[in-house]
């Protein structure tokens, strides 16, 4: 299994604070998790139905056409590679761990790229992977070019699957209103936007015949009743969507601020997170975690991504452990 944030369970152990004392932002998810609402029993009791609602309004929700409602995009990311025969797939570099080790499990030979050499690769690649924005620099590829180059792949039969996990926030950057177009695949992630990760819930869109296949491959009741309750209520409530836009807007910019004027200054990021490239990231990570402070730690190269603080406390928990660290290393 590869390593993910989120793992407060095991810093718990490793450093012997308690779970309720630890301020968790090793995961790049709003930290304002949307309502519940009520779930009837037949949710529960029943065998779950698509085209109860949910389908419709996550079209409408992300301006698609056609799309499959899966289990988590990690869901779709293992299984997309098995419907391709083996081939060279590019994989702009870094990137979320679990697509290049689904892509090499299924066979495939993956080239590692940066934004600069995709143009004099994409024809002799079968597949391009990439998340927008980037997992975890928060880099992004502009439309024009993701578009550009899936006409180039799609010339030869190829695919281009962007993983939009982190766009919900930055919604005209997507290209999903072009997901039907043959050869382009865009994965969207339910659970960091709204909050709801435990939901474990996603969406591929692409064309209809891609996505009876995926679908048939994935099998019936992926999605649970519970969960298609909940993200039907989510994807509808219009309101809702632009103040956690504007919310997480502010309070990343503020997270930005806080760790330039403590002397780390952010290499990348978006909306959900920041990202900071460090020599010293173990050390940073370490100190952090021996406060009760759990963020993300990479190690190539040398980097952290902290998520959100939820308030005005937790920015100044965050300031005050960063403050002491500056003197430590001064």
């Amino acid at each position: 299994m590869l390593e993910h944030g989120g793992r407060l369970l095991r810093a718990v152990k490793q450093y012997g604070i308690a779970r309720e004392d630890w301020l968790d932002l090793s995961s790049g998810i709003a930290p304002w998790p949307y309502p519940i609402p009520p779930i009837a029993p037949d949710a529960w009791a029943r065998l779950p139905e698509t085209e109860d609602g949910l389908e419709e309004a996550a079209r409408q929700y992300y301006g698609a056409r056609h799309l499959l409602a899966v289990a988590g995009s990690q869901a779709a990311i293992q299984a997309l590679p098995t419907l391709r025969p083996a081939g060279r797939v590019g994989v702009l570099s870094p990137c979320y761990a679990e697509h290049p080790q689904a892509w090499q499990r299924a066979g495939h030979q993956l080239v590692e790229l940066d934004e600069s050499q995709v143009d004099g690769e994409l024809e002799r690649l079968d597949a391009l992977v990439l998340v927008n924005p980037n997992n975890p620099t928060g880099q992004r590829v502009s439309r024009e070019r993701l578009l550009a180059w899936h006409a180039r792949l799609a010339e030869r039969g190829g695919w281009l699957l962007v993983d939009e996990a982190f766009m919900d926030n930055t919604p005209e950057q997507s290209v999903v209103d072009c997901a039907e177009r043959p050869g382009l695949i865009v994965l969207r992630s339910f659970g960091k936007f709204f909050g709801l990760a435990g939901v474990r819930l996603g969406c591929v869109v692409a064309e209809p015949a891609l996505l009876q296949r995926l679908a048939e491959l994935l099998g019936p009741w992926t999605v649970s009743g519970p969960a298609r309750v909940l993200g039907q209520s989510c994807f509808v409530d219009q309101a809702a969507h632009q103040a956690q836009i504007q919310r997480c807007a502010q309070a990343s910019q503020r997270l930005a601020v806080l760790l330039a004027s403590s002397g780390l200054p952010p290499s990348g990021g978006c909306d959900l997170f920041q990202y900071v490239r460090s020599e010293s990231a173990a050390r940073l990570h370490d100190f952090l975690a021996r406060r009760g402070i759990l963020v993300r730690l990479f190690t190539e190269p040398g980097a952290v991504r902290l998520g959100l603080p939820a308030c005005a406390a937790d920015e100044q928990r965050l300031a005050l452990a960063l403050a002491d660290y500056q003197k430590e290393t001064a």
